[in-house]
């Protein structure tokens, strides 16, 4: 009877003991004293697999800070998982990564469809979703999903910029668009329809499409369409398709190409660059292509990190330099996070960005973020292509975004 009453306590202590183990936030979410684990989803496979290379360059972006020792003395694990594009796959890796690979935050995951899949999952359990690769208006409702941050200017604020672009080059140009039939080609959508006002009947043609599908016949119809502007607002492949054909058919309106799919490595190159010049897209980062940034140190620093880091890799792509971007942004808030690698502090500190320029950021184009704003970046600028590169034309434009900070 004493060795039992004696072994109770004992084993309840230790069940206690290891019960603390697991639920300790830092225990539980993979942070150490040498390492923090961070989780990203990306479609490496699949009708968007042209956005990959967002993934592989925060791969190797985390790959130089660890090899330089890390950050604030820890190094960063950085588990990518494939899917598809698919939210049921993105479901089902993010349970795993958080639950077998125990990462401490979910990072820069591509696409509306999954992140809205997941976000639920990641904000009941305190799990910050931080700076989603995606323009959507969704991932900034601080009051409703706290632990969920974007990135990138909206979709809709973008497809306003372009409805005042049109409305002051081309006042009485027909207009047709090709977008996605999605919540990504939905909301640009519906911001150049906003944008345009009551001179919205000017668009006298549009078609919905789906990412993977042959799209020779609707440019067809655009074209008998009479329009002399076409705004694509689908994905990289299917955007250099519509430019091949439209001329290919001898069809030679404004092309206006939204920022998404605004990369030479896999839209305008496949498009063919004779058929490209004069497209007219948007932008928040410097075209290392471009050699008016030759002597920038941003740029220099950016092409020898692809030299070095990812061989692979195209400088010319647009994607590339965005997820490079995006990961010295998380890198940033990291290093204010000091020490404390608390998920709360983290999203305090990502909610407490004042000023910051990412390296590759165009002049002008800063981040700032509060406890009731979460967009990050407000800011773009219009550009046109040449032939070669991305030329900024006009000045950075953040009034189609007045009104977006806060919560809905």
């Amino acid at each position: 009877m004493k060795t039992r009453i004696k072994w109770l306590p004992a084993a309840l202590f230790a069940a206690l003991f290891l019960a603390s183990i697991w639920t300790s936030p830092t225990r539980a979410a993979g942070v150490t004293d040498t390492e923090i684990r961070i989780g990203n989803i990306m479609p490496y496979t699949g009708p968007l697999a042209a956005f990959a290379s967002i993934g592989r360059a925060e791969a190797a972006y985390f790959d130089m800070i660890n090899e330089r020792g890390g950050i604030n003395g820890r190094k960063v694990k950085f588990i990518s998982r494939d899917d598809s594009s698919n939210p049921k796959a993105a479901i089902e890796h993010t349970r795993d990564l958080v639950e077998q690979e125990r990462v401490h935050l979910m990072f820069g995951s591509f696409g509306t469809p999954s992140n809205l899949a997941t976000r639920s999952y990641l904000n009941e359990r305190n799990i910050p979703q931080l700076f989603v690769a995606s323009g959507d208006e969704e991932w900034a409702h601080p009051k409703r999903f706290p632990w969920t941050m974007g990135w990138q200017p909206t979709f809709r604020s973008e497809g306003q910029i372009y409805a005042n672009y049109i409305q002051a080059a081309y006042p009485s140009r027909k207009i047709a668009v090709l977008w996605q039939n999605d919540q990504f080609g939905r909301d640009l959508f519906r911001g150049l329809q906003e944008g345009l006002g009551i001179t919205a009947d000017m668009i006298v043609a549009d078609i919905a499409i789906d990412a993977d599908m042959s799209i020779d016949a609707q440019v067809d119809i655009l074209k008998n369409s009479g329009a002399e502007v076409l705004v694509l607002n689908c994905a990289p492949p299917i955007s250099a398709r519509a430019i091949r054909k439209a001329a290919e058919l001898g069809w030679h309106p404004v092309l206006v190409l939204v920022n998404a799919a605004a990369s030479i490595a896999s839209a305008l190159r496949p498009a063919g660059l004779q058929n490209s010049v004069g497209v007219i897209s948007t932008s928040f980062l410097k075209d290392a292509s471009d050699a008016s940034w030759n002597d920038d140190a941003g740029i220099k620093e950016w092409l020898a990190f692809m030299d070095k880091y990812y061989p692979d890799g195209d400088k010319e792509d647009g994607n590339a330099i965005f997820g490079y971007a995006a990961a010295e942004t998380l890198a940033r808030v990291l290093i204010q996070c000091g020490d404390d690698l608390s998920r709360e502090n983290i999203m305090r500190q990502a909610a407490s960005l004042r000023n910051y320029q990412s390296t590759v950021a165009f002049p002008g184009i800063t981040i700032n973020t509060g406890p009731s704003d979460f967009h990050p970046i407000e800011q773009m600028r219009l550009v046109q292509f040449d032939g070669n590169a991305w030329q900024p034309i006009g000045d950075v434009i953040e009034s189609a975004f007045l009104g977006a900070a806060g919560d809905k």
